[in-house]
């Protein structure tokens, strides 16, 4: 069964109202959670694109990145959990991971459950929530991974938007 049915949750997957870009994050994060989620990532064989400004470079470990200078360009880790959907993995700081996703690439049930899939996986592995706010929200998540409950959950009023 879906975590989340698309007619509860399609007004926040709204790109013209909600903005194309929402933040997605993992508080209280550590250097050994962003190492979890590049050896998640190897794991599961799922695509990859590590890149520091236009160059394209072999995904290195955590303390690699995140001790880089804080005036260099910040890396990314382009992550494709299926074809057709893409997060992008900023290293901004050790304790909060955090990456985000296209709602134009998440429109439907189907895509929505790639996204709660990936939530999950990532909230498993690091045994903390991870939470989605609409682009420009910070603080404010729509909907997230819980971990007591062990699935994404609605966090938000789905009557707004």
């Amino acid at each position: 069964m879906a975590d989340l049915l698309w007619d509860d949750v399609k007004c926040f997957f709204d790109p013209d109202s909600t903005g194309s870009l929402p933040d997605v994050r993992v508080p209280n994060a550590s250097m050994e959670d962003w190492q979890a989620v590049l050896d998640l990532v190897a794991e599961k064989g799922w695509k990859c694109q590590y890149s520091e400004g236009q160059t394209v470079l072999s995904v290195p470990r955590a303390e690699v990145v995140l001790s880089r200078p804080t005036d260099a360009e910040c890396p990314e880790l382009r992550v494709w959990p299926t074809v057709d959907v893409l997060a992008i993995f900023r290293f901004h700081a050790a304790d909060e991971v955090d990456f985000d996703v296209d709602l134009r690439e998440l429109q439907g049930q189907d895509r929505l459950d790639v996204l709660c899939d990936f939530f999950r996986e990532i909230g498993r592995r690091l045994g903390r929530p991870v939470l989605m706010d609409p682009e420009g929200e910070y603080g404010h998540p729509v909907l997230g991974f819980d971990v007591e409950a062990d699935r994404v959950l609605l966090l938000a009023d789905s009557q707004v938007g």
